[in-house]
């Protein structure tokens, strides 16, 4: 198949909507760390928890799930924040 100048200046611009359209604000980006790693320590907390018997795996995994869920809603308070949309308190 032959590109010429027409299909080159097609797949640049498909590429190029494509990342402005997976881009996150600074405010995502920013609730989507804070989250991330409170998640992390929670999962790290739960584990060392439940490897020394204080709970059992189904307590750990409900408290990472909880804490994912937590990350989850706060990246999304976050893009709420970016895209000029009231925020719940």
């Amino acid at each position: 198949m032959k590109f010429t100048i027409k299909h080159t200046a097609t797949v640049m611009i498909a590429a190029l909507g494509l990342s402005v359209a997976a881009c996150e604000g600074p405010n995502e980006n920013a609730m989507e760390d804070k989250g991330e790693m409170a998640a992390e320590e929670v999962a790290d907390d739960a584990e060392a928890m439940e490897d020394a018997g204080q709970i059992t795996d189904a307590q750990e995994d409900a408290m990472v799930d909880k804490a994912e869920d937590k990350a989850d809603a706060m990246e999304a308070e976050g893009e709420a924040m970016d895209e000029g949309k009231p925020v719940a308190e």
